[in-house]
């Protein structure tokens, strides 16, 4: 998410926007104060752990005394997402009507029976059956009380979905299962050949009580898909057809996104054994650039496309560390000076990135998130630039603020290398192995090729964006980016080696960043960085010298269900400010104050979603300790899923965790879910989250496989092309032939390249009959009265 631009009202507010799902926030970015056209560059990244129809954008305009006023919406159809994926374009917001906010989907059936009525004569009657509904939208944080209105030529009805009730419409009696108790019947004289023209229209709404009934959604659906028979599907909730007509038109401003949405179908484990294998057999072919992982990244037009979903899976199957190095190989035959090394954008580059972001996160955490929260909370001036200086700043005084913050980082980052994982520790061996034996008279290079990547393009980036490394909830402000960026310059660097020489410093193209660094001692530091890379590209074992401080993994606001009781005698829900760190599980009456409840990490035996049923609320999972489960609703179904998985994922190893868990609650003496009446019997269902204990990093591999396999089949004639070109080098081995069609591939060996390919291609082709099928008997399975939903999904 980046800016917008031209709001209304045309003056000078505070801006905010919000991220949804259907009609359920599920992000919010910072408030960016004082503007017409707000810079928010906020990115997010997240599954979609359910159905959905619509993604939106909401601007809003910040008020301290009042509601939040909603300025205009972006949204995009599911379906539509595609064809704005991986681009930034610029959306004009669209005025927000509440008869066009809509979610959820209603199971319909309908039946057309012949019927005698009572003076003999031969009708028609039509049954309207409401089955169920799912996905409603939760008001003012509670589920929704809905009734509906099913109408018919022009005839209409109004039921809360209870009891049953028919109504003679002309020649078709309309009857209403689970309606109200209201009798009144109405008659409309209808022509026969007319009643095929008809149609049912289902509206539902929300009983407001004492405020305005809220408009959730409509159906409409012809009688003639009947054909005296029966039909039921699931249909989703659809907007009144006048839903945005009566809006204003003006203009409201407009926004700009960058959106990569994916959706992926996977298969049971046996279909993709073949890719599988064959992409795991990647770092033994010989050369590399003949191997299908590496194909793969000549196809795709973007290498980062195929890099996560390579490096994700490779890294499950633990083939990462030798595949790197076989590609960094390959890479060091093309740099000619030693300077420049792993500098580029190349795959092996890319797969250390993506690979430093996977096992990183942790250790990320445990280095830098204390003072980079120091740095966003209690922020120093820090500008030295005299362009930049505003009036009344002292340049010195900044200047020591700016290197009071860059000593902190720094020698939090040269102390750190007893926390850093050992797989990039194994990388960072091999990659220095190689440097050293490419430019075997360069001294340096074995520690230059070391920090290029583990200071420039891991530990300076996180400092100039910490929230992309979740090390801050939100993108800083203005001045406290600024200071950032200055601190990632300076460590960049100092991290590099020999930047510190005075020929380095006169290249700055910044002056005042030359000042600057006349003030460190090249010798000191130098020292320091050179301990800190040989520690971390060593292989030896490291074992902390004391007991580690505990590391904190996420924080928020959610609710609780209460362990007490009210004085009339029922629990209810409270909001408190809960906190996940590597040693225990604690809420609080609001931030920064201390815990009033507290679970050690050691003790919880599962973490689990709790149906909606137990307590009419959405988003609700359940911590299992030795006491009574811990109910806690989340505020959304992303920040619920997210939780769950942090939760399961620190509580991974514990001994003690439990197979079987209730997904309901305990209530009124009994288990919900299995009648059970003893309070601690054992639970009905199967544990969901049961992770086995050596698993460090969860990962899909089916999931990554079959992202794989859709790029491969998005890139069939580029594969088609590479093919060609190792067909026409193997035959003519000469001259190569129309140099356009290929010369962008790196074919070293086009017979193996060839044989890859093949392979590929026939994998790909069994592939397309195993999704055909599936998609074959899926529709046969399930009908749907209007869209789909999707099977997997994730935004970023």
């Amino acid at each position: 998410m980046n800016d917008a631009k031209h709001l209304v009202p045309n003056k000078m507010r505070d801006f905010f926007c919000t991220i949804n799902l259907d009609q359920e926030e599920v992000f919010r970015t910072q408030v960016v104060e004082k503007s017409l056209s707000p810079y928010f560059g906020e990115e997010f990244y997240f599954e979609i752990p359910r159905t959905f129809q619509w993604l939106s954008f909401y601007i809003y305009d910040k008020s301290v005394l009042q509601k939040d006023l909603r300025i205009g919406k972006v949204s995009i159809k599911k379906e539509d997402l595609c064809n704005y994926t991986g681009k930034e374009n610029w959306f004009m917001l669209q005025p927000v009507d509440s008869n066009s906010e809509v979610q959820g989907k209603v199971h319909l059936e309908l039946k057309l029976n012949e019927l005698i009525t009572d003076n003999g004569s031969v009708c028609q009657q039509l049954v309207v059956h409401i089955k169920e509904c799912h996905g409603l939208p939760l008001i003012n944080g509670q589920n929704c009380d809905p009734y509906a209105t099913v109408s018919l030529g022009g005839f209409s009805l109004i039921f809360d979905i209870h009891n049953t009730k028919n109504v003679l419409i002309g020649g078709i009696y309309l009857q209403v299962t689970r309606s109200s108790s209201y009798t009144k019947k109405s008659q409309f004289q209808v022509e026969e050949e007319d009643i095929e023209k008809l149609e049912v229209r289902v509206d539902l709404w929300n009983n407001g009580n004492l405020v305005q009934d809220v408009f959730l959604g409509e159906i409409k659906v012809p009688v003639k898909v009947l054909r005296n028979d029966s039909f039921q599907a699931w249909y989703l909730l659809q907007p009144k057809e006048n839903g945005n007509k009566s809006s204003k038109t003006d203009d409201l401003g407009s926004l700009r996104l960058n959106i990569c949405y994916t959706e992926d179908c996977v298969l049971p484990s046996e279909y993709y054994a073949s890719l599988r294998n064959l992409l795991l057999k990647s770092s033994d072919v010989q050369p590399i650039s003949a191997s299908a992982a590496y194909i793969l990244s000549e196809v795709c037009r973007d290498k980062y496309d195929a890099v996560l979903p390579l490096v994700r899976l490779l890294l499950h199957h633990h083939k990462l560390v030798p595949f790197v190095v076989a590609v960094a190989e390959l890479d060091l035959k093309d740099t000619q000076e030693a300077n420049t090394i792993f500098r580029g954008n190349s795959l092996a580059t890319r797969c250390v990135d993506e690979m430093m972001k996977i096992v990183g996160k942790h250790y990320l955490k445990v280095t830098l998130k204390p003072v980079i929260d120091e740095i966003c909370e209690s922020p120093k001036p820090c500008e030295i630039d005299p362009i930049k200086l505003r009036e009344g700043d002292n340049v010195e005084i900044n200047m020591e603020n700016l290197r009071y913050y860059v000593d902190k980082v720094f020698r939090e980052i040269v102390r750190s290398s007893i926390s850093c994982p050992t797989l990039m520790c194994d990388v960072f061996y091999s990659l220095r192995h190689l440097a050293a034996k490419r430019f075997p008279n360069d001294p340096h290079v074995q520690y230059s090729a070391v920090s290029s990547f583990v200071f420039l393009r891991f530990f300076a980036v996180a400092v100039v964006s910490p929230h992309t490394f979740h090390l801050r909830p939100h993108h800083p402000d203005a001045q406290t980016s600024r200071t950032l960026t200055l601190i990632s310059k300076a460590i960049q660097t100092l991290g590099s080696w020999g930047s510190l020489t005075k020929s380095k410093l006169s290249s700055f193209k910044e002056t005042f960043m030359c000042e600057f660094f006349k003030t460190f001692q090249e010798e000191k530091f130098t020292e320091s960085v050179k301990k800190f890379l040989d520690d971390v590209s060593s292989t030896e074992s490291k074992e902390p010298s004391g007991v580690s401080e505990p590391v904190h993994l996420k924080e928020g606001e959610m609710y609780k269900r209460a362990q007490g009781r009210t004085r009339i005698g029922k629990k209810n829900f409270k909001k408190r400010w809960f906190c996940l760190t590597s040693r225990e599980f604690t809420y609080h009456k609001q931030q920064d104050k201390e815990p009033i409840f507290t679970i050690p990490i050691k003790n919880i035996l599962a973490v689990e979603k709790l149906d909606e049923s137990s307590f009419n609320k959405k988003n609700m999972f359940q911590v299992l300790h030795g006491e009574k489960p811990l109910y806690i609703q989340a505020n959304n179904c992303v920040e619920a899923s997210e939780w769950i998985e942090a939760l399961c994922r620190v509580t991974r190893c514990n001994q003690k965790r439990l197979s079987f868990y209730h997904p309901s609650a305990f209530l009124n003496g009994n288990w919900l879910c299995c009648k059970a009446t003893i309070e601690n019997s054992v639970g009905c269902a199967r544990c969901t989250a049961d992770v086995p204990a050596d698993t460090q990093i969860e990962i899909d591999g089916d999931r990554e496989t079959e992202r794989i396999y859709s790029l491969f089949t998005i890139n069939r004639s580029k594969l088609q092309k590479l093919e060609e070109a190792c067909g026409s080098i193997a035959v003519y081995q000469g001259p190569r032939k129309e140099p356009d069609d290929y010369s962008n591939f790196t074919i070293e060996d086009s017979v193996a390249t060839f044989h890859t390919l093949q392979q590929i291609i026939d994998i790909v082709e069994k592939l397309d009959e195993s999704h055909e099928k599936y998609q074959k008997k899926r529709s046969s399975s399930a009908k749907y009265g209007s869209e789909e939903n999707p099977i997997v999904g994730k935004v970023s």
